[in-house]
């Protein structure tokens, strides 16, 4: 079904493989479109209970695809020129002008599935970009990374301007864009870039226990939403804010069937099977954050 990705289905995990190892899965516009199919595909699957991305071969991702030359990053060379407002400026609500990076990385941040980076070699510019909307980053101790723009001549893409000083601090963000260097798993786990370092491999196996887990003892309702509840909660400017949402939840989710069998399973000493799907059975608040109050 797809050209530069694999989608792999199996008990419930998912696992989408950038596959162009022979380029060192750079990313493509046809990659751009398979990811943020997968992503969309993945969610609406009440199947898919976790998502792991990983890359093939050697690289996780070694960015965007440059065999374009001098001319990758111009848009009007490579897509003709943008549209023009009457007084001969950029108009720049253009969707031509959208980058790549951010739309996969937008797709990633509104999926309502729990999402694990699995980091098995180099991912620099739009490879390490795309990990930032991804929930939980491990890391085989051969990867590498770098935010690079700046030694392109460009700036962060990828939206990660709003991730990566949220993940790691501002003044950890600002030394790795300014330099553009790339930089040792060591580092990134110091930098609080990827949560855990383990043996090339033991990289899948690590993230597919992790998956399972999540899979086998949760309500994937009550992940969508924590997942969705922390993620927005980020950019709130009180407390107030989540106690609102988080009393939303507890309510809706307190008087489901799913509250019930977790409380059931604890008391009888037994696993929960929980019944409620994503994104079917979604509470009808959801999603709160285009709601006037919240814009």
């Amino acid at each position: 079904m797809y050209e530069t990705i694999k989608y792999d289905l199996v008990e419930k995990i998912l696992t989408i493989t950038l596959n162009r190892p022979e380029k060192l899965n750079t990313c493509t516009a046809i990659m751009e479109r398979e990811m943020i199919d997968a992503f969309d595909r993945a969610d609406k699957d009440n199947d898919v209970r976790a998502i792991i991305v990983t890359g093939a071969g050697r690289a996780f991702c070694a960015g965007a695809d440059l065999s374009s030359g001098a001319d990758t990053f111009d848009r009007d060379a490579r897509r003709g020129p943008v549209k023009r407002l009457p007084d001969g400026a950029v108009d720049y609500s253009d969707p031509q002008i959208s980058d790549a990076g951010g739309k996969i990385t937008l797709q990633i941040f509104k999926c309502l599935k729990p999402v694990i980076a699995a980091v098995n070699g180099p991912a620099v510019g739009m490879g390490a970009t795309m990990l930032l909307a991804m929930d939980i980053r491990i890391a085989s101790e051969a990867a590498r990374f770098g935010f690079v723009f700046s030694q392109r001549g460009i700036v962060p893409e990828g939206s990660s301007t709003w991730f990566l000083p949220r993940i790691v601090g501002i003044a950890q963000a600002l030394e790795w864009t300014y330099s553009g260097r790339v930089f040792p798993a060591q580092e990134a786990l110091a930098g609080r870039l990827v949560s855990k370092l383990v043996q090339p491999d033991q990289l899948l196996p690590t993230a597919r226990a992790l998956a399972c887990e999540i899979a086998q003892k949760t309500a994937p309702v009550s992940v969508a939403l924590t997942r969705q509840m922390m993620w927005r909660m980020l950019g709130a400017d009180d407390p107030m804010e989540a106690h609102k949402i988080e009393s939303r939840g507890i309510y809706a989710r307190g008087r489901s069937a799913d509250a019930k069998e977790g409380v059931s399973a604890f008391l009888e000493k037994r696993p929960p099977v929980f019944q409620d799907k994503v994104p079917a059975d979604m509470p009808d608040y959801f999603p709160w954050w285009t709601e006037r109050e919240y814009e």
